[in-house]
């Protein structure tokens, strides 16, 4: 007999990608290290690299961190940045609500004796959930990485003490931890929307067999009740 535990074996590997798949992409949202700017004049920027990330943009002055927020709203912030903003919320939340309904239907699964009839369908909303989680990720960390690879500038204002265009920019650590973030979103997505079970029709009841077909129930086809009948 095959038992249901038995079919979400996958299931269970995918909510676990998917919870670490949500810490890494809260992690990416938080990082400052969207775009590397490599800055020549050091009379401000003293180590000659500033971090722009998607909420606020920092360097180092003379051993003393130099940060400024970076609002949606506000006029030189770029569309890439602003969307991040907007659509790395989305996939916190997408993930969150795909951890939760990905938890409930494993716990349906391997603890619940009641009914399991909805096992299908909430492993379907909680891979839905993963989906989009990954895409909602995936699509400004694109976007982010080819504006950097085109060398496309940000027009910080004075007080940012940021130059007009950087002598060169780089890919940050923060866009690596995102991607990666959203594959293993998109990986768990194909776990759980692959999950496949088609119950087993139930046995039928046992009935007793017969008399009149195998014989008489008080032991006539026993050889050696005829022998005693005959002596």
């Amino acid at each position: 007999m095959r038992y249901l535990a038995h079919t979400a074996h996958w299931q269970f590997l995918g909510l676990m990608t998917g919870f670490l798949a949500w810490i890494l992409i809260m992690a990416a949202t938080g990082l400052d290290e969207w775009r590397l700017w490599f800055v020549d004049d050091a009379s401000v920027v003293a180590s000659g690299v500033a971090w722009v990330g998607i909420w606020r943009a920092c360097f180092y002055s003379h051993a003393l961190e130099n940060c400024r927020a970076i609002g949606f709203s506000d006029p030189f912030t770029p569309p890439e940045i602003a969307a991040a903003q907007v659509l790395m919320l989305l996939a916190l939340l997408c993930g969150l609500l795909g951890n939760v309904g990905a938890a409930v239907a494993v716990r349906k699964v391997y603890f619940s004796v009641g009914d399991r009839g909805n096992v299908r369908l909430a492993f379907a909303a909680a891979g839905l959930m993963y989906a989009a989680a990954g895409v909602l990720s995936l699509a400004p960390l694109g976007w982010n990485m080819s504006a950097v690879l085109s060398n496309a500038t940000v027009h910080f204002p004075p007080h940012f003490h940021l130059p007009a265009a950087p002598a060169r920019q780089r890919v940050g650590a923060a866009v690596g931890v995102g991607v990666l973030a959203g594959m293993l979103m998109l990986v768990s997505a194909v776990l759980f929307l692959s999950y496949r079970y088609a119950p087993e029709a139930p046995e039928g009841p046992r009935t007793l067999t017969d008399p009149a077909q195998n014989g008489d129930l008080q032991g006539r086809e026993n050889p050696a009740f005829h022998i005693e009948e005959v002596s």
